[in-house]
């Protein structure tokens, strides 16, 4: 079943960088054609997830690790030093949750 998966997205990212249209029947037909046939209703259902999303946009913006980047930027170009001076009271408050915890008298291996 796994491979079946893959096959499919794999078959489906060919088909996006050749700038095709992702459809259920050029999938099965790809994958068909590597000889690991997946079953047309998953095919249409990773056709109809990906339909009207650029492919190779998301994953650029995977494979860059600029997730946050956007939300990021807006704060430091309408702020400036406020947003960054509040970067890091954010992260000293999670610290110190993490280290209330010890206080309870146990250990996880007590």
């Amino acid at each position: 079943m796994a491979s079946q998966d893959l096959a499919a997205t794999y078959a489906a990212l060919i088909l996006a960088d050749e700038g095709l249209e992702i459809s259920s029947e050029k999938i099965v037909s790809l994958t068909q054609a590597a000889n690991c046939p997946v079953e047309p209703i998953w095919a249409t259902l990773l056709a109809k997830a990906l339909e009207g999303k650029d492919v190779k946009e998301i994953l650029t913006a995977i494979g860059s690790g600029s997730g946050g980047a956007p939300a990021a930027a807006a704060p430091a170009a309408a702020g400036g030093a406020a947003a960054a001076a509040d970067a890091p009271a954010e992260e000293k408050k999670e610290e110190e949750k993490e280290e209330s915890d010890d206080d309870m008298g146990f250990g996880l291996f007590d």
